[in-house]
Parts: structure tokens; C-alpha cells; sequence
């Protein structure tokens, strides 16, 4: 069955009015046709099973039949903040971190950063990258779109991650796995977890300063050095495990 999102707004007396770009993929694309069934997703954890009454240019009609409460959500808020990689390494770790769970994707110009983004190739880049995360979200069966916020500087990202209840930093320098494992065993359902991942060069040693002053606590993820594209897919590999219920 077709997945769609919505806002809760266009949710309304048993109908989801649906707009956008999913009219066009709907009726272009998919060629779908009245009387079909579809599955929506408002984003705040609630799936519809809903049959399509009217699709116009414009805008469908869907009825609902019936509706759930979505459990496919961890029951804590993850979120990534990924120091820019090179190529097109951003898009693989948006896909495979919105199928483990994450709720936030934030780039974050670092100082070994070596793709620098001008502001018009940022927005064209963010605006891609959550059409991806989208997708990525509806071949997952997720309840939500995880959002990709624009690209931020090292101290917006400090900033950003304050409200969250854990911090973690994995670096290839720290040492103890005990440690890190007594750090995953204090996260608890309904916590904000933020995760910071270095680019291609790793972080800077200042940088490791910087958040450890903010109580951002460096973990090990192993003896050997991940690329960055691993080390996100990493952690929430390990996150899923240890809040999945």
C-alpha cells in the first residue's frame, strides 16, 4: 500500500486533503485511480487507512476508514548532528539514519570540513535532502518525516543540542568502552539524545574542548576508526537496540 504524509491541519471530518507534489506523483505517477486505498500519516503519530474519493488537479480527497496509533517511533528523540562530508555522503546517511530512527538531521560546518556551502547551494542541498529523508520515511514505515535542518555553524549546533537530556561525541581518541556503554545504559524512553558525528578529518581538539564544556560526554565506538558515513549508522544502530520496545 502507498504511503503518504500530510499535516494534522489538512486532517479534517473523516477526510485528509492532500496537496503538493504527491497530487502529481499520485495522479502521474502512480496513476492511481478513485476507490484506491492509501496509507497517511499526519506526523504526530497517527496512521490513516484511507480509501481516495475525488483527485483532482489540485488537490485528492481521501476518506478515512480507519485509524492507529502509529508504535513505529523510538520512544526517545534522536538527533544527528553530522559534520558536512564530501560527495554525495550526506544523502546516504539522511536515508539509512531515517530508517533506524532518527528524528533530526542537522548539518554542521566543522573545521575539517572540507565542503564549504555558499547560503543558495545550502537551501538547494537542504531542500534535497529532505525530499530524501521523505522518501526514506516512506519506504520505512515511518510515522514521520524526520526533518533536515539547514546547515549550522559549530557554536549553533552547541547551541542547538542544549535542550536535549544526553549528549554524546563519539571520537576516535576516547577511550574506556565501559564507559560508553554506562553512558547508553542512562538513556531512558521519552529523553532528546543528541549525537555528534566529525566529517571526513575527524574533529578538531578545540572542538572536543567546546563540547565537553557544554557536559557533551566523548564515547568510543570501538577500536577502529570509522568513516563519518559509518559512524552515525553506528550510533543509531546502537540507539534502536538499546529504546526499541
Amino acid at each position: 500500500m502507498h504511503h503518504f504524509f500530510v499535516g494534522s491541519d489538512q486532517v479534517k471530518d473523516n477526510q485528509i486533503r492532500i496537496t503538493g507534489t504527491d497530487v502529481n506523483h499520485i495522479r502521474n505517477v502512480l496513476r492511481m485511480r478513485e476507490g484506491e486505498e492509501a496509507q497517511i500519516s499526519d506526523g504526530k503519530n497517527r496512521d490513516y487507512h484511507c480509501v481516495l474519493r475525488s483527485i483532482e488537479k489540485e488537490e485528492i480527497i481521501a476518506e478515512i476508514l480507519e485509524v492507529e496509533q502509529s508504535d513505529k517511533e523510538l520512544l526517545s528523540r534522536v538527533f544527528l548532528f553530522q559534520g558536512l562530508p564530501k560527495a554525495d555522503k550526506m544523502e546516504w546517511i539522511i536515508q539509512k539514519t531515517v530508517e533506524l530512527g532518527v528524528y533530526q538531521i542537522i548539518p554542521v560546518e566543522m573545521r575539517r570540513c572540507v565542503v564549504k556551502l555558499d547560503k543558495k547551494k545550502a537551501d538547494a542541498k537542504v531542500k534535497r535532502w529532505n525530499a530524501i529523508a521523505e522518501s526514506a520515511a516512506k519506504q520505512s514505515n515511518r510515522s514521520i518525516v524526520p526533518e533536515v535542518k539547514g546547515v549550522m555553524s559549530w557554536k549553533e549546533a552547541l547551541d542547538y543540542a542544549a535542550h536535549c537530556d544526553k549528549a554524546m561525541i563519539p571520537y576516535e581518541l576516547a577511550k574506556g568502552m565501559e564507559q560508553t556503554r554506562q553512558m547508553i545504559r542512562q538513556l531512558q524512553p521519552g529523553m532528546d539524545i543528541a549525537v555528534f558525528i566529525g566529517p571526513e578529518g575527524g574533529f578538531d581538539i578545540k572542538e572536543i574542548e567546546e563540547a565537553m564544556e557544554r557536559q557533551i560526554c566523548p564515547i568510543t565506538l570501538g577500536k577502529r576508526i570509522l568513516r563519518t558515513e559509518t559512524a552515525g549508522l553506528t550510533m543509531m544502530s546502537i540507539l534502536m537496540y538499546h529504546l526499541e520496545q
